[in-house]
């Protein structure tokens, strides 16, 4: 009896210990953000965002990075037009693999840590499994919305953390959208790639972010999971910097930039319409030829991204009232001295006189390189309508 009593306990005891066990084996997960510094390229240049899970258990280090997509062929057609023809994807490899490119390219990581519980951590790994499944890795890129670093914010919210709360991360002056890339493109000197991109994209982009959409850049959403607390404690318990970008020199900035050449091209052009000459008068007449053609390509343009493809912040453009899409007929066609082309440069004239007054005004911010443009096309307008005229 007695015997079978020390075997029963002997059971009971096996029995917790491998329960014990089993439950300390099943958590030996460790899961943390990965915050990659901005890279030289346009690209890179906003930074990148990835998720690592370390299993002990099973021996394994793995990152997912939704910023994944295929460079072919139809890479660039498939970017302007936007929509389900702009696939992204979740990928899974190793962490060595991944910290390498990272290496190469000089870039800083930084790693936070996530203080979660078992089950956030079983349930957070087995989203991001799921997510990693070819049926379920593609998804819609959206640059603001729908990126590489919302992904891993609305993953953690839905399946790690669901009761996480976030501080604020905004300055006390909250900035748009495009105030936010701005910063970017100018750290990086990418002044004539912030010239397309304020081109290109409408009024939305002005639009005053809110806090947790401010996370669609990783280094916001690094700030953002620094700011976090589940259950009035933080989530980060660790943050590391796991590779240092070495420092190198900067380079000179060329003085090429896109608000000093338009200031010249102005300067220019219009110092020459003080010399009476046949030849400058020749080339005046060429050279609007060729300039109101420009505007009316680029304003073409730009009515395509608008209605053309399914971005949605190439929309309300402003751009288009400084480009004019008309102008591109009327520069081959309405350069002589009738009534149509007095009435039309004349109406003109008086347009970019206004739109001139009114620049700041606008509900979209414009770029300062376009107002010499939008200045020069006035005072042509006007030396076409005093040549029809007489």
């Amino acid at each position: 009896m007695r015997l079978c009593t020390y075997f029963l306990f002997w059971l009971i005891g096996c029995c917790y210990s491998h329960a014990a066990f089993s439950q300390e084996d099943s958590c030996r997960l460790r899961i943390s953000l990965l915050t990659c510094s901005p890279g030289e390229e346009l690209y890179s240049l906003f930074g990148h965002s990835a998720i690592r899970v370390v299993d002990d258990s099973a021996h394994t280090d793995i990152v997912y990075n939704y910023g994944t997509f295929e460079f072919d062929d139809d890479f660039y057609y498939n970017f302007v037009r936007g929509g389900d023809r702009l696939q992204y994807y979740l990928s899974v490899s190793g962490f060595r693999d991944f910290m390498y490119e990272y290496q190469v390219f000089n870039r800083s990581v930084i790693e936070q840590i996530l203080s979660l519980n078992c089950e956030e951590k079983q349930r957070l790994y087995a989203a991001l499994q799921l997510n990693a499944l070819d049926a379920n890795k593609y998804y819609r890129y959206d640059f603001l919305f729908d990126n590489c670093s919302t992904r891993i914010r609305d993953i953690t919210e839905t399946n790690g953390a669901p009761t996480i709360l976030f501080g604020n991360i905004l300055p006390p002056d909250t900035p748009s959208f495009r105030n936010l890339i701005h910063e970017y493109l100018d750290k990086g000197g990418q002044y004539w790639s912030k010239l397309g991109i304020d081109l290109l994209l409408g009024s939305r982009m002005d639009r005053k972010v809110k806090n947790e959409e401010a996370m669609f850049l990783p280094d916001y959403l690094m700030k953002g999971f620094d700011s976090a607390r589940v259950n009035n404690e933080p989530i980060v318990k660790a943050k590391n910097l796991i590779l240092r970008a070495r420092i190198t020199p900067a380079g000179e900035r060329s003085w090429v930039q896109p608000g000093i050449t338009t200031l010249l091209l102005l300067a220019m052009v219009f110092s020459l319409q003080w010399i009476k000459s046949p030849k400058t008068r020749s080339a005046l007449r060429i050279f609007d030829h060729i300039f109101f053609f420009t505007l009316g390509a680029i304003g073409w343009l730009l009515l395509f991204m608008w209605f053309g493809t399914d971005h949605a912040l190439c929309a309300n453009n402003y751009n288009l009232l400084w480009a004019f899409p008309i102008h591109l007929p009327v520069a081959l066609i309405a350069f002589r001295k009738n009534k149509f082309a007095r009435f039309y440069f004349g109406g003109f004239c008086v347009f970019y006189l206004f739109l001139v007054l009114v620049w700041f005004l606008l509900p979209q911010e414009m770029n300062p390189a376009f107002l010499p443009i939008a200045a020069l096309a006035g005072i042509r307008s006007y030396e076409r309508f005093s040549k029809t005229r007489k």
